[in-house]
């Protein structure tokens, strides 16, 4: 019950704010739904927690510590976004760059890719996986090109041409999965495909055609997750794309992406019996890294600014789970649950910092503390919490991969410090005179919704200093099923 009411609810609410998102009350329905999407979130993983992993649906869902944990961040984010677009979206009608219709298209869209991630992270049918993530693409899209400028356009067809590629590559290493298990699994049709019926069996499906499935199944997942250097797509939706919608890339979809990566790195491991998979998630979450710190040293726009921070942060996730292990993979699951809820608060501050000063370049948006403390502070915070500053979250994640690295592969540990430090340089020196010094900016018509962005500031504060029990035992758990 839990998980049709689950996945019912956006799906419903897409129709809903299909027919009706235009209206002065189509807001508070998006918020009204995402609410409730989050309870049915809370009361699946109750659930899970109490009884253990579960199929449910004639086995095409599967419910476990890793994804369930997903569902509940996925849900709570997309509820915090749903309340910040509230007046966010109103000032952009204000200003004129939406009308009635985008906005009926952004309500419903972003319900709709709700579904999708939900899906994506429910289902246990590696086809259906892939028809998620590519659902989740299309709808993204259409939210990338809202503003309908140049620009946005521009930025949505190189999303849509490049996870359009990439997911093809997904498909086909979808297919060779299928056919690697073919000859165990063949005559339960496409029942071959469940991922819980793979795992039984992972160490007799043939090895050589899973690692070369796994090329293709992290090449196309990864240009979802960013990785360099598949990231071109990245930067430009954050930026021209409306900033609640950047809060959930950034923030939710990166998560998935990197999911669906990590189930198939389970299977291919238990097949191969190599460490090729996890050799290959650090060579590529190290080159995100280091490239993505030293290109944020050239951004003039503060939201690509945050969206090559992003890469980075994803390259260190995709590099702990690489290097794999008890402490490793719970330093990732808890570097996912951080970045997440912090790079979220980022994008409500930025949204709100370039409202009031109506552009996106660092250059002219100065004195936020002056004109909006609660704006300035916000974006001062969250840019310390994402750097890693002790006691945030960020720090400790980030501790326990360093730690971790430095005993498993001392190689790569001067250069994650390294880059580190250069992310370090240039985010602090373009936020600091942000908040800081004379003001140009401008009242905005509508008070900002700072509320989603010291709720989950004081999370991640919270994670670095305590992390509660049930949640440390959740992360253990997710941490051994993945290896």
């Amino acid at each position: 019950m839990e998980l049709l009411i689950l996945l019912g609810l956006p799906l419903v609410g897409a129709l809903l704010l299909a027919l009706f998102g235009q209206h002065r009350w189509a807001p508070e329905l998006n918020v009204g739904i995402s609410f409730l999407t989050f309870v049915a979130g809370c009361a699946l993983t109750a659930r899970v927690i109490a009884d253990g992993p579960m199929l449910a649906l004639a086995e095409q869902f599967f419910i476990d510590p890793f994804n369930v944990f997903l569902v509940a961040l996925t849900a709570f984010v997309s509820f915090t976004t749903a309340l910040f677009s509230r007046p966010y979206m109103r000032v952009e009608a204000h200003h004129g760059r939406v009308n009635s219709g985008r906005l009926r298209l952004y309500h419903s869209m972003f319900q709709l890719f709700m579904f999708t991630m939900l899906l994506a992270l429910l289902t246990n049918n590696m086809g259906i996986l892939w028809v998620a993530m590519e659902a989740a693409t299309l709808s993204t899209v259409l939210l990338v090109s809202l503003y309908r400028s140049n620009a946005s356009l521009e930025a949505a067809w190189k999303y849509f041409i490049l996870c359009g590629v990439g997911i093809a590559q997904a498909l086909f290493g979808t297919i060779l999965l299928y056919f690697a298990a073919e000859k165990l699994l063949g005559h339960e049709g496409m029942s071959a495909l469940l991922w819980t019926h793979l795992d039984a069996v992972k160490g007799q499906l043939e090895p050589t055609v899973l690692a070369i499935a796994f090329v293709f199944l992290l090449v196309g997942y990864g240009t979802k997750v960013g990785l360099v250097p598949l990231h071109n797509w990245l930067p430009d939706a954050h930026a021209e794309g409306p900033t609640p919608v950047s809060a959930v890339l950034s923030g939710l979809l990166l998560n998935v992406a990197l999911y669906a990566v990590i189930r198939c790195k389970v299977l291919v491991e238990g097949s191969i019996r190599s460490e090729l998979p996890g050799q290959m998630l650090m060579a590529f979450g190290l080159m995100s890294v280091v490239v993505a710190a030293f290109f944020l040293w050239r951004q003039r726009d503060i939201k690509r600014l945050f969206g090559y921070s992003s890469i980075e942060h994803m390259g260190i996730i995709t590099f702990a789970f690489g290097i794999g292990g008890p402490v490793a993979n719970f330093g990732a699951l808890l570097h996912m649950t951080v970045h997440s809820l912090t790079k979220s608060a980022i994008f409500f501050a930025v949204g709100h910092a370039a409202q009031k000063a109506g552009t996106q370049l660092m250059d002219d948006i100065r004195g936020l503390l002056v004109l909006s403390p609660t704006v300035g502070w916000g974006l001062m915070l969250g840019a310390l919490a994402i750097l890693g500053m002790p006691p945030f979250g960020v720090f400790a994640s980030e501790f326990l991969i360093l730690t971790t690295a430095m005993r498993e592969q001392p190689w790569a540990t001067p250069i994650l410090l390294l880059a580190l430090g250069v992310a370090f340089a240039a985010i602090f020196g373009r936020v600091q005179p942000m908040v800081f010094g004379e003001t140009t900016a401008k009242p905005l018509p509508h008070p900002p919704a700072l509320v989603p962005v010291f709720v989950h500031l004081a999370l991640v504060l919270m994670l670095g200093l305590y992390i509660p029990p049930f949640l440390a035992h959740w992360f253990r758990l997710a941490a051994a099923l993945i290896g």
